[in-house]
């Protein structure tokens, strides 16, 4: 079945043509002229702000034109992910999409629903002559996934609505009016290399789900860097370990799933005999929620040069004391992850090091309290660690005119309370309310599962929830 054939046949319609559209984060360029184009062929007003972001305006539908304004915001890039037995360009190739039962997949990489079912909404009712709403501008974000550079380079003024719908959450039952901030911790260093004396043994860990650091860090999945690094820590006691490459993870915001390091050590079979005991018990550890892992230890070969045996201590120690996951519960929100840390990519090569982290929290204090932790441990060992791409969280506001408007229309619909939550992922809205003060904000959307991974799936029936929900909103927006 082709997408074009399932319901609402205008979302997966808009969905689809997009997905033909290249669009990694920092490299929108094909995708802001798509979207641009889209906006001037209805006849409506567009513009592209300096930093890349598409703004377009449509008037309120007759009988509309006295309900309070409103601003339909999603972010065009996506994550982009992959298995390593697929071979997949994303700057020049369209998503490869599939149906499987009663969800949207792609085939072995990411499939952009996170944020693309969003831009594709928006799309719909921009293009739409139907669907009765108040004056409306869609706002099309970029670089959400590695810096939300467009929020942050979102300038005051540029926007006139009194209400910001954000379509980026991922659960079709909850109602989000809060977030996290972040800040990204880089941790760098240079060492010395000379030729390796030792026996080469190669540790691979893969097979782990991945996931998104903020949604998912609670849910217990292993993080490849930090198994790797205590396989590497166990075979300090006996071994003279000289480490010669490390390459693990990739992006801050998602859980890194395969990690690979190339060591040098006196006696490889020994090693390898020792740390094969450590894998049976990280197998059994993680048996029940990571069923796929696969933890590979053999001797090898490599021409490259390794670091010395005490640089290799100092990093070996430091992957084995970063913390990783989740830092601390929030107090007043039930269930709520307050503050967290996702070791996201750990990269040695030629004697240059880089540890890329991303620390979360709804408190700005305590996002600073894990950062400097990282920070400290790291400096100890001789590193250079720099913060930077720092974004506000989103304080909730529960009694909101919209967030009540919204609750009564779900339950009305649905016949059930909607969860009115705030998440531990990074939204815009806490960014585009810092110069917005005034506005009312709220963000929900479809179900999407495995985002940021290659597992990312969206659920059919739910886009069908979610496309009556947006224009029922849309319809009762109250008067100004």
């Amino acid at each position: 079945m082709e997408l074009s054939n399932i319901e609402p046949q205008i979302i997966w319609k808009n969905f689809s043509k997009l997905n033909t559209v290249p669009r990694p984060s920092k490299k929108e360029g094909k995708v802001i002229a798509f979207i641009k184009e889209f906006g001037e062929n209805l006849g409506l007003e567009t513009t592209v702000d300096e930093v890349g972001n598409v703004i377009i305006k449509k008037p309120a539908t007759p009988g509309m034109e006295n309900r309070k304004s409103i601003i339909l915001q999603s972010h065009l890039d996506m994550v982009c992910q992959k298995n390593n037995d697929v071979n997949f360009d994303f700057e020049t190739e369209g998503i490869k999409m599939e149906i499987d039962g009663d969800w949207v997949k792609a085939k072995g990489t990411t499939l952009g629903a996170d944020n693309g079912l969003g831009v594709a909404t928006i799309m719909s009712i921009l293009e739409s002559s139907d669907i009765p709403h108040p004056a409306m501008e869609a706002l099309f974000t970029i670089d959400e996934e590695t810096g939300m550079t467009g929020a942050l380079g979102l300038k005051p003024g540029q926007l006139t609505g009194d209400i910001l719908l954000n379509l980026d959450t991922e659960e079709d039952d909850e109602i989000d009016i809060g977030c996290a901030g972040g800040v990204d911790v880089t941790v760098t260093q240079n060492y010395e290399v000379e030729p390796s004396e030792g026996q080469i043994v190669r540790i691979e860990v893969k097979g782990l789900q991945g996931g998104h650091s903020g949604m998912d860090i609670h849910k217990g999945f292993g993080n490849s860097n930090i198994i790797l690094g205590r396989l590497l820590y166990n075979g300090l006691a006996k071994e003279n370990i000289r480490l010669i490459s490390i390459d693990g993870g990739s992006l801050r915001n998602a859980i890194p799933r395969e990690a690979v390091a190339i060591v040098s050590v006196r006696n490889a079979n020994e090693f390898i005999e020792e740390a094969t005991s450590l894998k049976k018990e990280i197998l059994e550890e993680f048996a029940s929620i990571e069923p796929n892992i696969h933890i590979n230890l053999e001797s090898s070969t490599t021409s490259e040069k390794a670091i010395s045996e005490e640089d290799s201590k100092k990093i070996i120690l430091v992957l084995k004391s970063l913390h990783n996951g989740v830092y601390r519960m929030s107090p007043d929100v039930k269930d709520l992850v307050e503050s967290s840390n996702n070791v996201a990519r750990v990269e040695l090569k030629g004697g240059s090091l880089k540890i890329l982290n991303l620390s979360r929290s709804s408190v700005e204090s305590t996002k600073y309290a894990v950062a400097e932790q990282l920070k400290s441990v790291c400096e100890l060992a001789g590193m250079n660690v720099e913060f930077g791409g720092s974004y506000p969280g989103w304080k909730p506001k529960p009694g909101s005119e919209i967030v009540q408007l919204m609750e009564k229309i779900y339950t009305e619909k649905f016949g059930e309370k909607p969860h009115v939550v705030a998440c531990h992922a990074g939204l815009e809205c806490g960014i585009i309310g810092a110069n917005y003060p005034e506005m009312e904000m709220v963000s929900f959307g479809p179900t999407i599962r495995g985002a940021h991974s290659p597992d990312e799936k969206a659920n059919i029936p739910s886009a069908q929830k979610f496309w009556g929900f947006v224009k029922d909103i849309l319809a009762n927006i109250p008067q100004k």
